[in-house]
Formats: C-alpha cells, structure tokens, sequence
C-alpha cells in the first residue's frame, strides 16, 4: 500500500470514528460513572468489532453480512436493551458520602459483550469501509500483510480516539466528588446511554 493512501485512510477513519455517536456516549457514560479500568473490555470489544467489519469489508462479504442480516440484527437489539438497561441503573444509581458509594464494576465479559453487540449491531461500520476501500487499494490483491496494516492502522487510530475520550471523561469524573455532582452525573450519563440506544435503534 502505498503511504498516501494509508494516510487517506487513518484520516478518514479518525474523522468518522472520532465524531460523538453511540459508542462514544457510551463510553464516556460508563467512564464518569464507574472509572476507566471497567471500559477496557468494552473498549476492546469495540476494537475487535471494527477489525470483524474491516475483515468483512476487504473480503467483499456483503452478501455473507445479508445472509447473517437476522444475526446482526439481533446482536443490534441487544446492544440497545443493555444501553438502556444501563441507563435505567444509572439514572436509579443512589449516590451517598464519599468514594465508597461509587457504583461497582461491571462484570468485564458483560462489558465486552456490550461492546461487541454494539460495535457488530451497526453494519454501517462496514459500509464506511467498503465505500472507502475500493479508491485507496485494489481488493483483488490484498493479501495478508495489506490486512494487517490495515488492522494495526484501525486499532492505533481507534486506540488514539477511544483512549482521549476515557481520558478525558476520567479528569471529568475526579471533579464529581460531592453527591449532587454526581447524582448530576449519573442523570447526564443516562440520558446519554438512552439517547445512544435510540440513535443505534433508529440506524438502518
């Protein structure tokens, strides 16, 4: 591949993926409410389902994602009841005196699995891939070494992209110590964890 187009495309993954949406508002939610170290499996989960997409989308399996459209589709409805499962606990979530009333952590495989169902529910993320592959590469003669650039190239970029957002809700979560600012928090947190869940139930 050629350097040009690996910067077309880390650029254009960056614009897309970086934009506030689902996944996004997801993230941050949990972080503010629970700390950075319950998001790393979601996170994770996150990452692997771009690479699954991109895997997808290099291979020209459209017609596989049409055929397996029922299991996506219930993989999409299940990332919407857990977003709004978790913003129902969050916007209920009782906030008392210091930090031993901080909501405790979430399993991390119920974490990774809301991350997947999330992440592979939205088959718009392949679509964002096959509409931006074809002008950079020529899939015919991608070959292995082609898809692992590709890969570490989506991981690094969503790596820099999902790790600001963490940072960033992190430093805002230190300054929600008192329980007004955190029962703020947590109606802010669930209000976006339901306006997620409706943005991903409303994408085809």
């Amino acid at each position: 591949m050629e350097p040009l187009s690996i910067a077309i495309f880390a650029g254009a993954l960056l614009l897309n993926a970086g934009t506030p949406g689902p996944s996004i508002a997801a993230l941050v939610s949990r972080v503010i409410t629970n700390g950075w170290r319950d998001v790393l499996p979601f996170v994770a989960a996150m990452w692997i389902g771009e690479v699954i997409w991109l895997s997808m989308a290099l291979a020209g399996l459209t017609a596989m994602a049409q055929t397996f459209q029922l299991g996506f589709h219930i993989l999409k409805w299940l990332g919407i009841a857990y977003l709004g499962w978790l913003a129902f606990k969050m916007w209920r979530q009782p906030v008392g005196e210091g930090s031993d009333n901080l909501p405790r952590r979430a399993s991390p495989l119920s974490m990774f699995g809301a991350g997947m169902a999330l992440t592979l529910g939205n088959p718009k993320i392949m679509v964002f891939y096959i509409a931006l592959l074809p002008s950079l590469i020529d899939q015919a003669a991608v070959g292995f070494s082609e898809w692992a650039v590709l890969v570490v190239i989506t991981i690094a970029t969503l790596a820099v992209i999902d790790l600001s957002w963490t940072l960033l809700a992190h430093k805002a979560r230190l300054l929600l110590r008192t329980p007004n600012a955190a029962r703020v928090a947590n109606r802010l947190g669930a209000i976006a964890l339901g306006g997620a869940a409706v943005a991903v139930a409303n994408r085809s």
